[in-house]
């Protein structure tokens, strides 16, 4: 059993910077991987980031630069530094993980507004 609990979105305006958290407990591993992907209403949901045990990351192209994901495993933490918000990254964002059967776990999110 997974739980996992994000937090820290809120609205913003273009340019702006937000961080997000998301709390995991329960039967988790550090060898595994874990991540951010959003959903707007109308857009397909897509991954934004995730993180390995080693730290290796990958990102969506559109984020790339702006966003940094990273992981505390003394405190089963995962982050998203958000930078240089765009109108378009205005999203629910979900923390997941992904257990040694490959089945993901995911939180309920957090809402990102980036309005003017």
């Amino acid at each position: 059993q997974v739980q996992l609990v994000e937090s820290g979105g809120g609205l913003v305006q273009p340019g702006g910077s937000l961080r997000l958290s998301c709390a995991a407990s329960g039967n988790i591993s550090s060898i595994n991987a874990m991540g951010w992907s959003r959903q707007h209403p109308g857009k397909q949901r897509e991954r934004v980031a995730y993180i390995t045990s080693s730290e290796m990351t990958q990102y969506l192209d559109s984020v790339k630069g702006r966003f940094t994901i990273s992981r505390d495993n003394a405190k089963n933490t995962m982050y998203l530094q958000m930078n240089s918000l765009k109108l378009e990254d205005t999203a629910v964002y979900y923390c997941f993980y992904v257990d040694p059967q490959g089945t993901d776990y995911w939180g309920k999110g957090t809402l990102v507004t980036v309005s003017s």
